[in-house]
Parts: structure tokens; sequence; C-alpha cells
């Protein structure tokens, strides 16, 4: 479903993201996980097409994602605040983004009701703009606001950093069952190697930009990634 090809990205002549090959097949539930500065939201934002390769492309679908726009029907994803309208209350932001997904009140109205366990009362009740949401809500809402597209890729980046730990075990019952129901394309990134190793099926270790570890998610895993980082 996606296809990277020798995919760069450069800074004042410095390489911060080095891809040559890397393949997510449909259904798949990749992890990406690394130190700061390992190139984890250049990867997203090249996938998403926020900003321009220096070299290389990626493809959704067997199409160049920077040459059209068929992968943002069935693509969402959440990477930070900036992709909130922060002036807005959660319900008029949803309002807003059902609409674009042509989404009837009716329709809005179940899936809010569908994600009720993760706001957990703190989201709608409470009537705060977004920007005077704590950063765990801020994080909660543009989760829910990126599924409501029905995306066939979801890619979150840090989905569980401010998350409170009801938070952090809600959200990950949810990706669970969102993936096991609907087969949906997951990419997530996480400091937290515990918690992408039990939302993710496949790991994938960036580190200075560059692959290192692509691997399989076992009872193992954990360990092999901890013994890693430890070096």
């Amino acid at each position: 479903m996606i296809k990277v090809t020798d995919l760069q990205k450069t800074y004042n002549g410095i390489t911060v993201l080095n891809i040559p090959s890397l393949d997510i097949p449909q259904g798949e539930s990749f992890g990406l996980v690394g130190n700061n500065g390992a190139g984890k939201t250049t990867f997203f934002r090249l996938i998403l097409d926020l900003i321009e390769a220096s070299k290389g492309e990626v493809l959704i679908n067997d199409k160049i994602v920077m040459r059209n726009d068929e992968w943002k029907t069935i693509t969402g994803s959440f990477l930070d605040e900036n992709f909130l309208i922060d002036f807005l209350t959660p319900q008029e932001y949803f309002n807003f983004i059902g609409k674009l997904h042509h989404k009837t009140e009716g329709d809005i109205a179940l899936f809010l009701e569908s994600m009720t366990d993760f706001f957990n009362g703190e989201i709608l009740e409470n009537k705060k703009l977004i920007r005077d949401l704590s950063k765990g809500n801020q994080k909660k809402t543009g989760i829910a606001a990126a599924l409501m597209g029905d995306p066939k890729i979801l890619i979150l980046d840090e989905p569980f950093t401010a998350l409170d730990p009801s938070s952090q075990i809600r959200l990950k019952r949810f990706l669970n069952d969102l993936q096991s129901k609907f087969n949906i394309t997951m990419l997530i990134s996480s400091h937290d190697l515990n918690h992408v190793t039990e939302v993710c099926k496949r790991i994938v270790v960036l580190e200075k930009g560059k692959i290192v570890k692509d691997i399989h998610t076992t009872e193992d895993t954990l360990k092999e990634l901890e013994s890693y980082f430890a070096v």
C-alpha cells in the first residue's frame, strides 16, 4: 500500500533521512521508533506530502503522493497540534471535519458516541476551545478527527505522549480493535517501546535517518529493543 524508493531529505547539506527501500502492505500495523532526531517525524511528513523530498519518492497505491490527491481521501493523520483549529471547540471542529468528509449530523453524532470511552468525559462536555484544552485532550481531539473519514491508512506521531495512563490504555485497546476489525494500515511512532510493541506487529528502528532494524513483533521484541537502546 505504501512504497518508499530511494527517499532522502537533506537540510543545509545534512541528510536527516535516507531510506533506500521500504514497503508497508495493506493492513499492517507499523511502528516507528528511534531517539530524538532519528527522522521519524520527517518520514511521516514526507509520506503526507507536507515537505518535499530531496530525492526519491513515496507511493500510495502505486501513485506518487506529490503528484496526485487520491491518497488523501483514504488517509487520516495527526502529527501535532498544528493539525487542529484551536479557536474552535472540539464539537465545532468535529462538525467541520465531518462536513469535509461529507458526513451528516447523524453520522457525526454516531462517530462521537463511538469515541465516548476514549474521550472519558473530557472533550465535549466542558465547552472549552481547543487551545484551552490540556495537551493530552488536544491529542485526543486530533486522533479522533483523524478517524472521522473512515481512513484506510492512519498515521499518528507520538500518540501516547501527554496522555494519562488510563487514556494510554484506552488508546491501545482502541487501536488494536480498529486494526483487527477494519484491517486498517497504521503507522505509529513512539518513544515508548512498551506501547508500540503492544500495538504494532512490525517495528522499524531509525537511527540518524537510516533503518537499522526491521522486525516483526514477538514476545521477545521489547527486550530486543530495550537492549538496542541501552547500548
